[in-house]
């Protein structure tokens, strides 16, 4: 049997509705099937206006004087460089803003797949629901929900514990 290629778990926290508008990240790289690196960064979205802060607590005050997005891709870049493909709840909505974020600061977007632990979840497990928070849960993750880098590690190990119930299925 192969090594598990290596993955990142992404996550980001937005401002508003634009695709551009990231005001956290967290990253969270797995390789050979161990949680090797951890990222997470608050960013200073394009536009002032933070509809969301009710949701993840991110205030304009907070982000004003970080990095965009594309100062700070450069501390990004290398944790995503070499991964065989993204993996993030809700994957659509991931892929999205990593590429709109890309797209604004003139950067090519990682040409890596994304998988969605929704999805993988609903194929392992077949829970009634599968929304992050009763994921965590259920894998024993001590979730701080809305905060990217936790958000990210519980995607992380889902993947690997879908890994290793599907593993014992075999």
């Amino acid at each position: 049997m192969s090594a598990p290629l290596p993955f990142v778990a992404i996550d980001f926290e937005t401002a508003d509705n634009g695709a551009d508008s990231a005001c956290a990240i967290g990253l969270v790289r797995v390789e050979q099937g161990e949680i090797v690196q951890r990222v997470t960064r608050l960013i200073k979205p394009p536009r002032r206006t933070n509809q969301y802060a009710h949701i993840h607590g991110i205030r304009w005050e907070d982000v004003q004087h970080e990095p965009s997005f594309g100062e700070l891709w450069p501390e990004i870049a290398p944790v995503l460089e070499g991964a065989s493909f993204f993996v993030a709840h809700n994957a659509s909505f991931d892929r999205r803003i990593l590429h709109g974020c890309c797209l604004a600061y003139g950067i090519a977007p990682p040409p890596q797949p994304f998988e969605c632990t929704v999805v993988l979840a609903r194929r392992t497990w077949r829970m009634p629901k599968n929304d992050l928070a009763t994921l965590a849960r259920f894998i024993d993750f001590k979730l701080n929900h809305h905060e990217a880098g936790s958000d990210a590690e519980a995607c992380a190990r889902i993947l690997l514990a879908a890994r290793a119930h599907l593993a014992k299925q075999a």
